[in-house]
């Protein structure tokens, strides 16, 4: 009996922890995002580590807007470098306040964690290497495909090899670059992950022709910045303020910046349209979801 209080007690110091964003960047003048390495261009660093990207640019219009509701006259912002597998975590226990990466918003996942408005809508495939002459899914029948931990790919990879019987041998990798290397040192024939990620890391390399995107999509991913559970006053400040970045174009220019011009470290311009679902997202903008 005594175990079971401690569990309630400890359920309730972590509700409360969770609802009073807010209150702990109104004490201390300071907020921690949560940021990827890897993530291009959404949210990743360069050869001094400084975080960059379009979600964390996103983040940092939203730490703006969370300075001027609560009439600081200083913010300080501070990062928390994250992988797939800790990202959840860190929001949950009060570690950051918000994950700026690439991070799709899911039934799953709300069971620990909130989100807020999609800022893209991706898709899964399958990066191989050019020389393979592998380019469809049912040519990877039997062989070893990698994908990132604590990622929604991995469930979809599972899904489609269980579906067609492909004999895969699935591989996960602590991050996305680890999962890339091991496709260009030919330790696995395909990485399985969201495909304008992919197309960060192939445009990014060394030799961009020695890398494509094969297969139709295996899901669809709506990527959203991660809040801490049933926190309403901090979910609807953020709500608030991703609509008007989103209804008064500001979301367009940064769109731009990201994946329509040259970005940081090689000056890479990934040079991808915005897809249409995102298109149609921003015309009515909400953090509802559909579960695919």
């Amino acid at each position: 009996m005594k175990s079971t209080s401690l569990l309630f007690c400890a359920c309730l110091t972590a509700l409360s922890a969770s609802a009073d964003t807010l209150d702990t960047i109104r004490s201390s003048g300071e907020i921690t995002l949560a940021h990827r390495n890897a993530s291009i261009p959404f949210s990743y660093v360069d050869a001094d580590g400084r975080p960059m990207g379009y979600a964390v640019d996103l983040c940092l219009k939203l730490a703006d807007a969370i300075k001027r509701e609560l009439k600081l006259p200083k913010l300080t912002v501070k990062y928390l470098l994250v992988t797939p597998d800790t990202r959840m975590k860190a929001v949950a226990e009060g570690q950051a306040s918000m994950e700026c990466g690439s991070t799709t918003n899911n039934a799953e996942r709300r069971k620990l964690v909130d989100f807020t408005i999609p800022h893209y809508i991706s898709s899964s495939r399958f990066l191989v290497r050019t020389d393979s002459q592998i380019r469809s899914i049912e040519q990877l029948n039997g062989h070893t495909v990698v994908s990132t931990k604590g990622t929604t790919n991995i469930k979809s990879l599972g899904r489609v090899n269980n579906d067609k019987l492909l004999g895969l041998k699935i591989v996960e990798a602590a991050d996305h670059a680890q999962a890339f290397s091991m496709v260009v040192a030919g330790q696995a024939s395909a990485f399985a992950m969201d495909d304008v990620l992919l197309s960060g890391l192939r445009a990014t390399a060394p030799k961009p022709e020695d890398f494509m995107l094969i297969g139709k999509a295996l899901s669809i991913e709506p990527y959203a910045i991660i809040l801490p559970k049933d926190d309403a006053p901090f979910k609807k400040l953020v709500d608030q303020e991703m609509r008007r970045i989103i209804l008064s174009g500001e979301i367009n220019a940064l769109y731009a910046k990201w994946f329509q011009h040259p970005i940081p470290p090689k000056n890479v311009n990934l040079d991808l349209p915005m897809p249409y679902m995102l298109k149609d997202s921003f015309k009515y903008p909400s953090d509802k979801v559909g579960d695919l």
